[in-house]
């Protein structure tokens, strides 16, 4: 099997939240040792949702099965969910979330890093992609969210990923101009790539 050419992108556009998390959740119970992987690239209305652990207390958020804890997801924010079965590419989970973030390195270059125990994409301390996956029977779903040419504001009300404090910033901030169908598309050929490394 070659697990580069077995990937299946879905490109869902803009889609409610809840909807497309049972959509994940039901795709990864059902799915078999034959089925191929898929990502889902895709935006959402705007959503506040709460990781496993969160405890933030954000009225309206909407509390999720991922890791991590409260993040905000919006218009021209790329978010990526990643429908992999780790176990036939054996993959750790620390390196599949490695893995995730190395491909917006990638794709931002520059200043982009890790920070150590939080997982994600920052620039000179701002957070520009958040990470949260779930992992059932050796296989992750949920994935990450790229802020490209967004409204940042709603970010205010939140505690990002539960730090209080944390900058948050977007690539149109950092000097870039492309759309973000354009930097979605860009996101899917370094995962797809690196999960074929």
């Amino acid at each position: 099997m070659n697990l580069v050419e077995d990937i299946v992108v879905k490109r869902l556009g803009r889609v409610e939240y809840v909807p497309t998390w049972q959509a994940m959740r039901e795709f990864t119970r059902s799915r078999d040792d034959s089925t191929p992987d898929e990502l889902w690239l895709l935006e959402h209305p705007p959503v506040y949702t709460i990781g496993q652990g969160g405890k933030s207390l954000v009225e309206d958020a909407i509390r999720v099965d991922r890791g991590g804890d409260v993040t905000y997801h919006g218009p021209g924010q790329v978010v990526l969910y990643t429908l992999v079965d780790l176990a036939r590419r054996s993959l750790k989970v620390k390196s599949f979330v490695c893995l995730l973030e190395q491909a917006v390195i990638d794709l931002l270059g520059g200043d982009a890093a890790r920070k150590p125990g939080a997982p994600g994409v920052y620039v000179d301390g701002a957070k520009v992609a958040a990470l949260g996956i779930r992992v059932v029977r050796g296989r992750a779903y949920h994935g990450l969210a790229l802020n490209v040419d967004m409204d940042l504001s709603p970010f205010s009300r939140i505690d990002p990923c539960g730090y209080p404090g944390l900058r948050v910033t977007q690539m149109k901030e950092l000097g870039f101009s492309q759309s973000p169908q354009f930097v979605g598309e860009r996101l899917v050929e370094r995962v797809v790539e690196k999960l074929g490394a």
